[in-house]
């Protein structure tokens, strides 16, 4: 037994730990992933606000940031990657206290390989096992795509979740990214059969966006949580100044 802990170590294939304890969906075997809390959050913190990590007690923590603010050489995924327990103890006690996670928005690009997009996904999905095991947190799966190509695998995985999140971060004044984000909306509605609500990570003065976005999961019965944080509630008080 010893014997194949250290083979893995040295293979750099620590992160088994974590996907051998679920099943594996898809062409790209990504790890199925649970999602069905009882209570819901209601505020969302992003990684770098660390002052706001326990605004509420119910505070949800998002990775809505650049990558290289939450990603780089001494990141989450690394110290899961290869072991690194110096780190992975700093991130636990970083973290402690947080009931609710989205997992992480690793960038997904239309204009990189799809090699790449592939394993920011599989990262995520292995950084939201991890968040649920050693935080015994609720880690709502975070929907991101590079085009519509990506939409065949996306939601491999997630077939018993029943809870998902969206950013609409680079969507709002695009007409092409609003475009694909309803339709990402409506196959996520149609697809996952257990889908209750969807959390949206939303900075607008206002949910007319949203409401247009995310009108087919309402219409289909599904709940659309916007919730609130820092940069979204400053630009509606700011609205509400200049009205």
């Amino acid at each position: 037994m010893k014997k194949k802990k250290d083979l893995k170590k040295r293979l750099n294939l620590n992160y088994l730990d974590l996907t051998n304890k679920t099943p594996k969906e898809g062409e790209y075997d990504f790890p199925s992933l649970l999602c069905d809390p009882t209570v819901l959050p209601d505020y969302l913190a992003l990684y770098t606000q660390v002052c706001e990590y326990h605004k509420t007690s119910l505070t949800c923590l998002a990775f809505y940031n650049y990558d290289d603010t939450f990603d780089g050489i001494d990141g989450l995924y690394n110290a899961i990657y290869y072991n690194d327990k110096k780190r992975l103890d700093y991130f636990k006690k970083r973290f402690n206290g947080i009931k609710f996670f989205i997992a992480p928005d690793y960038s997904v690009c239309g204009d990189i390989d799809k090699a790449e997009n592939i394993y920011r996904l599989a990262k995520s999905r292995r950084v939201a096992l991890w968040l649920t095991i050693e935080c015994n947190a609720v880690v709502f799966p975070n929907i991101s795509y590079s085009c519509k190509k990506d939409f065949s695998f996306i939601l491999d995985g997630l077939k018993n979740v029943c809870y998902v999140a969206f950013s609409t971060k680079g969507a709002v004044k695009s007409n092409p990214d609003s475009e694909l984000l309803t339709e990402a909306v409506k196959t996520v509605t149609d697809k996952l059969p257990n889908l209750k609500g969807i959390l949206v990570y939303d900075v607008c003065s206002n949910n007319i966006f949203i409401e247009k976005t995310f009108s087919y999961a309402r219409e289909h019965g599904i709940q659309v949580i916007v919730l609130p944080n820092s940069l979204k509630v400053r630009n509606m008080i700011r609205k509400k100044g200049v009205a």
